[in-house]
């Protein structure tokens, strides 16, 4: 990846790509030009096959504090085309990140609020530290959490997150952890190094068989069940004769380990 940003640092550590929200002085909040690089670093990773875990995490104290209040008071005098725009800019960036083929990581290290939420939902693991807060505070400027909605209803259930979409009120950690929004917590000091094993534990594996199962979380639930056999008999039998899964399975059979290219 040769792109040069100015919102994100990119750190490679072996197989897993660090990527960070780099503006501390602005708690790491959105403007056009952070999601312009986002939506690009996405696909470029995407598209890196030397690239199989990325974790995204943010400098300073804050994860992503939403929407930059700068680029909010623009928005105020905005025409309907122009907030078009920049709504689709938001849809985009997240979509990109929910619809990458290998795993993704969010270490939520702060402040995760409004529209910084959307990385809890468009990442396939959440883990977060003690200190995280978080808030879907959208309600309190007259606005709702819509870009973002469609990510976190596939992580939380609609009914859990009520509450805090209708109150925009703030909530802890071990709140997150019990809607479903993050899968652990950790002490503050422990965050990045969690991350890094749990990137090392998910590189061990197939990475197309990952971007499968990816494909099958994203359209198994909302087919019905004649549908969905249907669809997991032919991808099951696809993948049994091709070379991964051929590779893999006879490693397994003669007890040796399988070094994925």
């Amino acid at each position: 990846m040769n792109t040069r940003y100015s919102t994100l640092e990119l750190e490679r550590e072996g197989k897993t790509l660090f990527l960070w929200l780099a503006r501390p002085e602005k708690r790491n909040s959105f403007d056009a030009q952070l999601l312009k690089e986002l939506a690009q670093a996405f696909m470029e990773t995407d598209q890196d096959p030397s690239v199989r875990v990325l974790v995204i995490s943010g400098r300073g104290q804050s994860f992503c504090a939403g929407a930059d209040l700068s680029w909010m008071r623009q928005v105020v005098d905005y025409t309907f085309e122009e907030n078009l725009r920049d709504s689709q800019a938001i849809a985009e960036a997240f979509k990109a990140l929910y619809s990458m083929r290998k795993p993704t990581i969010a270490a939520v290290n702060g402040a995760a609020i409004g529209g910084g939420m959307g990385f809890l939902g468009a990442c396939d693991i959440v883990v977060a530290s003690q200190a995280a807060v978080f808030s879907l505070s959208e309600v309190r400027l007259g606005l709702v959490p819509a870009c973002i909605s469609p990510f976190l209803f596939r992580r939380a259930p609609a009914g859990a997150l009520r509450r805090y979409m209708l109150s925009g009120e703030r909530f802890d950690a071990p709140i997150a952890l019990r809607l479903g929004l993050i899968d652990e917590v950790v002490p503050a000091e422990e965050l990045i190094s969690r991350a890094k094993r749990l990137a090392a534990s998910l590189a061990e594996a197939a990475p197309g068989a990952q971007a499968v199962v990816k494909e099958l979380l994203d359209r198994v639930p909302g087919q019905s069940l004649d549908k969905a056999l249907d669809y997991a008999v032919d991808v099951i039998a696809k993948l049994r004769a091709g070379a991964e899964a051929q590779k893999g399975m006879r490693s397994f059979l003669e007890k040796k380990p399988c070094a994925w290219d």
